[in-house]
């Protein structure tokens, strides 16, 4: 009952401080020059975008190379990157792309149709092993690649596919004069690590990495021969440098915050940071802007590969759908909201979120708050108190017990994870909270040694067609059961056909009908379990302009090359 009226509290704080809605861009350019720093939760487990699909190696990848188109992630609008044009054929299967000239690398060199086809090359070489082979692939066949002339770029895809060009955002384009050596050798997985010394590495983007301190913080550079300008035709960057720091605890990351030490978080504030916030928003010191409903809620997921269990003594239903229902009845959606969020989310039943608002199906399948009918599901699995303590026990007497993986200082990851044990102890499941470091979580999580994990992921475009890679079976980012040479079960099967389907259909209405299938299978079986999508609200100092705030990751840096301070504050 207190909780409750903390939260009520809380969120009256939230609405009386609430600026209107943030503007996308400012009237003028702002002064060229300073530094804007940021923080950042983890290390980049690579420079490697190619290889690793970690949020620091994106957020780093973001900036410092190019890609030959991009999707706008305010506008969800496609537009020309280091392709300045291109045209389609009728069948909308071959796209002419012609390259912006006199585009160089960051260390001079000219950049050229060779590169492009070079990235390809890297993508799809089976010694690579890329994270993003599955999401360039339409109807599981690779984009063929030709380049007649230096500027040009012809791209055909095998099949139909619905959001056409847009496929080609996936791709940052990666140079051959410093990486051909590498794809040729065999050792392409391994280049540019998070150990390789900056000088090594060069790009198409923004800035360049100048200088990594472990543990401390990255330091990006304007790249001289940055090719985007901006209306008046001066050169972009603005900023002169970007520095993010590293703070794995996200009450130190907010005290810099407060204290001017940075400029602004990676990650939305949290609802108990307002009444902080209230007083420097008075004082024009911070802004808060308010963004909408995250695209990409936190989940809860099992591992379900089947050789993961084959000794385990709760493979007989821990594994089991029937278990996953049980917990989804178990957990009180409303109030789940009002303990994590102190009110500031919507609850949900799935992974498309009403911040999708394109994607996003009212109608999914849903699951009831109620302790009864998740005490009659595992009783079904024949999960029953044998021993009068308070928890369950399978008919072995083996105790109904899991562990759950989540973010060390990561507050609402720790506070989602103690929710959901107080729930499930309410019907009789015990379960054990670890939190670790986020890189080794990951690697847990690639590795698949976990029972269970409480993940968040940003997800890089709002169309399913576009994340193959996590809707297939073979994909990459398919985290409850990784990369799978054939579907392990007929729901996955059915899922794989369905996405495939759905990307190469054209026509709007049958991609959202076949989707909302798609969705109806996920919720059935609850590879991953959903409760609540927070409202986004991001902190940031006054002393930053120019911004494009999107409801994705990262929403305040994906533009990070039209970002200015002023200078009254330059650091």
């Amino acid at each position: 009952m207190l909780l409750g009226i903390v939260a009520a509290t809380i969120w009256s704080a939230w609405r009386s401080i609430r600026p209107p809605a943030p503007q996308i861009a400012a009237a003028a350019a702002p002064e060229r020059g300073g530094t804007l720093t940021a923080t950042l939760r983890s290390e980049p487990r690579s420079f490697n975008r190619l290889v690793a699909r970690d949020f620091p190696t994106d957020l780093a990848s973001l900036f410092t190379h190019g890609k030959l188109v991009r999707v706008n992630r305010a506008t969800d609008e496609i537009e020309p990157g280091l392709a300045e044009s291109w045209t389609a054929s009728p069948d909308g299967l071959r796209y002419t792309l012609t390259l912006r000239d006199g585009v160089r690398w960051s260390d001079g060199e000219p950049f050229t149709a060779d590169d492009v086809r070079f990235s390809f090359e890297a993508v799809f070489d089976p010694a690579v092993n890329s994270v993003l082979a599955s999401a360039l692939t339409v109807d599981g066949r690779p984009l063929a690649v030709e380049t007649p002339d230096p500027r040009t770029v012809i791209v055909v895809f095998p099949g139909p596919f619905g959001p056409g060009i847009r496929l080609l955002d996936n791709l940052p384009i990666v140079p051959r004069h410093k990486l051909g050596a590498a794809l040729a050798a065999g050792t392409f997985a391994q280049a540019w690590g998070a150990a390789t010394p900056p000088a090594e590495m060069t790009g198409l983007g923004p800035f360049v990495l100048a200088r990594y301190e472990p543990g401390q913080r990255l330091v990006f550079e304007r790249n001289p021969h940055y090719w985007r300008r901006d209306d008046e035709g001066a050169q972009l960057p603005y900023l002169d440098r970007l520095v993010l720091e590293i703070a794995p605890d996200q009450n130190a990351e907010m005290l810099r915050l407060q204290s001017g030490d940075v400029d602004m978080l990676q990650l939305p504030l949290r609802a108990e940071d307002i009444a902080v916030m209230r007083p420097l928003a008075r004082e024009g010191r911070l802004r808060v802007l308010e963004l909408g409903v995250s695209t990409d809620p936190d989940s809860f997921f099992f591992n379900l590969r089947p050789g993961f269990w084959a000794k385990d003594p709760r493979r007989a239903w821990l594994p089991r759908d029937e278990f996953r229902q049980a917990i989804s009845h178990a957990v009180d959606r409303e109030a789940f909201a009002d303990a994590v969020f102190l009110g500031a989310a919507v609850p949900i039943h799935g992974p498309i979120t009403p911040g999708n608002t394109r994607w996003f199906w009212p109608n999914v399948p849903r699951y009831a708050y109620s302790t009864d009918t998740a005490a009659s599901l595992l009783a079904g699995l024949g999960l029953k108190n044998r021993d009068a303590d308070e928890w369950l026990e399978d008919e072995h007497g083996t105790e109904v017990r899991f562990t759950v993986l989540t973010f060390r200082g990561n507050t609402v990851m720790e506070r989602s994870t103690a929710v959901l044990r107080d729930a499930l102890k309410a019907v009789g499941i015990a379960v054990d909270i670890v939190p670790l470091e986020q890189g080794a979580l990951i690697q847990r999580m690639l590795d698949g040694g976990f029972d269970s994990i409480f993940f968040n992921f940003a997800s890089t475009d709002l169309d399913p067609a576009m994340q193959k890679d996590f809707w297939l079976s073979s994909g990459s980012a398919h985290v409850w059961n990784i990369g799978q040479a054939s579907p392990a079960t007929e729901w996955e099967a059915e899922i794989d056909r369905l996405i495939t389907r759905q990307a190469s259909t054209i026509d709007q209405a049958e991609r959202e009908r076949l989707f909302h299938e798609v969705q109806r299978i996920f919720a059935e079986h609850l590879p991953i379990l959903h409760f609540a999508a927070p409202r986004l609200y991001m902190g940031v100092s006054t002393r930053v302009e120019h911004l494009t705030p999107a409801v994705t990751r990262p929403q305040l840096l994906w533009s990070a090359d039209t970002i200015g301070v002023t200078a009254a504050a330059t650091r």
